[in-house]
């Protein structure tokens, strides 16, 4: 029988969370930002349907090769592999300890829930909870983990974006217009600005608040791991896009295409669209070169399907196995109800 969520639990959580939107310039700011780029996003994705020819679209899935696919598979099975390397830095800069199948379960649900519905404070951070309940670590530690976790996500992301400016500037010129010495120039500044945030880190012991909690920044040392951690995750599922695209795609080249994705993949995260649905994709549909908009739209919706969808499903399966929704949903609602609770089982 099918379990039903109970909604007064869902209630007692959304009571936790501010009954007022923020206030100032920079909240207004951000969400201007954010309606502009979903509405451009909305108008490119429009138009792109308007033109689109269905049966194309279905001839580019059904001539996608098996051998394409797999690698598709296996670039993000790496990705998630390293993402789980996320949990254990952070584990280890916090000075707390778990099995190795308790943080690879909270980093690949978290992580899969995270990616496709989006708000990640809630659906991540909740779900790092309930799967770190036999190993008793407390809401403030979990806060930490999360934290961490998604510094080396951010720095993943600025990594191979630089990396992928400076390697590949003159190819991206032909793309944003730009003279190749402007991507170069903005892929040295980017990692000049990652550097500096390392030397930052040298001078002393820095602290920040989340979630209601004073977290300690990893030092120098940590920051490394979480670099290339974060540049070997996002690079694999860059690369497990790319694996996907169409010959004329491909031959721009894996720098210059990871450099697109990490743009793309930015939009997505401005626009506050769960998992950038409709905007990553109109972002790559603008910037990627291909034979027809059906052939890359085509390797779009198979990485959506390999990177998003059976991930997901596969940690609804698991979910559903140790506990279901309703464990979930307590979990959400004691982790942001009692900061210093110990979860349990």
């Amino acid at each position: 029988m099918r379990e039903t969520p109970d909604l007064s639990v869902l209630s007692a959580l959304a009571r936790k969370f501010p009954q007022k939107p923020p206030q100032g310039a920079a909240a207004l700011l951000g969400g201007a930002i954010s309606v502009i780029v979903f509405s451009l996003a909305a108008f490119t994705m429009g138009r792109a349907l308007a033109q689109l020819r269905f049966a194309d679209l279905a001839a580019a899935l059904a001539q996608t090769r098996g051998a394409t696919a797999g690698e598709a598979l296996l670039f993000t099975a790496f990705s998630y592999l390293a993402l789980t390397g996320y949990d254990f830095a952070a584990l280890r800069q916090i000075g707390a300890r778990a099995p190795v199948a308790a943080v690879a379960l909270a980093s690949f649900t978290s992580n899969a829930f995270s990616f496709t519905l989006g708000f990640p404070l809630l659906t991540g951070a909740a779900m790092r909870y309930w799967a770190y309940a036999a190993v008793a670590l407390t809401a403030s530690q979990i806060a930490a983990i999360t934290f961490i976790a998604s510094l080396t996500f951010w720095l993943g992301m600025a990594g191979l974006l630089s990396l992928g400016l400076i390697t590949a500037a003159a190819p991206l010129a032909r793309i944003d217009q730009l003279p190749a010495i402007a991507n170069l120039f903005f892929g040295v500044l980017l990692l000049a600005a990652v550097a500096a945030y390392g030397a930052w880190l040298m001078q002393a012991r820095r602290k920040l608040r989340f979630l209601g909690r004073e977290i300690e920044l990893p030092g120098l040392g940590a920051t490394i791991v979480q670099f290339m951690l974060g540049v070997a995750d996002i690079g694999c599922a860059a690369a497990a896009l790319y694996a996907l695209l169409p010959p004329e795609s491909q031959a721009l080249g894996f720098p210059a295409f990871a450099a697109i994705y990490v743009f793309a993949a930015l939009l997505g995260a401005i626009s506050h669209s769960p998992g950038g649905v409709g905007v990553f994709e109109a972002a790559m549909l603008g910037a990627v070169p291909a034979p027809s908009q059906e052939a890359l739209l085509a390797a779009l919706l198979l990485f959506r399907a390999i990177y998003y969808l059976i991930p997901f499903a596969a940690s609804l399966a698991l979910v559903a196995s140790q506990g279901g929704v309703n464990s979930w949903v307590e979990a959400c609602v004691c982790f942001f109800k009692n900061p210093e609770r110990r979860s349990t089982p």
